[in-house]
């Protein structure tokens, strides 16, 4: 019997890295595009407006050279990915704290850092969840500071994936009193991919997904399922001023399938989730405003 691989942890023991500095000028552009991926009738944010929230997913991006891509589109290496073999990386949720909105037009700078690091077992065996902590400023003064959580195994493990996607199919909902209803295709994929220089194959390589990845079909970015989430009270509370967020994502959803996300109000604080008819929640979120009184 061949011995056991060396638990994760052995692996980021003397796994320290530096934080790092980034610049951006924030162009309207990207809100621009997003506004025109999302088919709203105009841009949702310009020159001197605020950025909605993880909104600043769109900006700070980098194009690495295609040679330091690995055979999934993913950086073989990264400051900030574990030095474990055989990699497979999945978004698993994140939390933002909005001292004061972003605003389009003004240069800002994003300062990443290792957060916590903590190897766990799941149910497919040994997971190590890695924290990636991103604070962003503007004219000196702290905006944002976002967490986002990244799980990673070493190698592959049969997931618990429907054999095909049922396209037909619809989430009823429930009584939300605010809905927001979307059918991913193909061509919405590819162009989230090109908005946040996202690589990875399994958005927009069907025979990939299936062959090597084990997915019906393609795979729903985890931060496109957030950001729709998160759609119903950007465009209710247009004013309001999102003072924190939190967001979980549970279950991959895929290309075709029909998804729903719905929010609720309770003291003050909306609680959001997003369902397909296979889930009723695929993701989660809850959202706090700065005047929690009034909403």
């Amino acid at each position: 019997m061949p011995p056991a691989p060396p638990p994760l942890s052995s692996y980021v023991e003397s796994w320290h890295p530096s934080p790092v500095t980034d610049t951006d000028p924030l162009p309207p552009g990207p809100a621009a595009a997003v506004s025109a991926l999302l088919d709203l009738p105009e841009p949702a944010a310009q020159a001197g407006d605020p950025l909605p929230p993880l909104w600043q997913w769109f900006h700070f991006l980098h194009w690495p050279a295609q040679h330091s891509l690995g055979p999934d589109g993913h950086l073989r290496d990264a400051r900030f990915l574990p030095p474990i073999p055989d990699r497979q990386r999945m978004f698993a949720g994140g939390r933002c704290e909005i001292v004061e909105p972003l605003r389009v037009g003004e240069p800002a700078e994003r300062v990443s850092s290792l957060g916590a690091v903590t190897a766990k077992q799941g149910r497919t065996g040994e997971l190590l969840f890695v924290t990636e902590r991103q604070e962003f400023r503007q004219h000196g003064r702290l905006c944002l500071v976002e967490e986002q959580d990244i799980v990673y195994r070493s190698g592959h493990a049969a997931g618990r994936h429907p054999a095909t996607v049922d396209d037909r199919r619809v989430p009823e909902g429930g009584r939300s009193p605010w809905r927001l209803r979307l059918r991913p295709d193909p061509t919405l994929l590819f162009r989230f991919s090109a908005l946040t220089a996202n690589a990875h194959r399994i958005h927009y390589d069907a025979p990939y997904c299936r062959g090597t990845e084990g997915y019906p079909d393609l795979v729903v970015h985890g931060p496109l399922l957030a950001l729709l989430m998160l759609e119903p009270v950007r465009r209710n509370f247009p004013g309001r001023r999102v003072s924190s967020l939190a967001y979980r994502l549970h279950r991959p959803a895929f290309v075709g399938e029909h998804l729903l996300a719905e929010g609720t109000f309770t003291d003050g604080r909306a609680r959001l989730h997003l369902a397909t008819h296979r889930e009723s929640e695929h993701a989660t979120a809850e959202v706090a405003f700065v005047d929690q009184a009034a909403v």
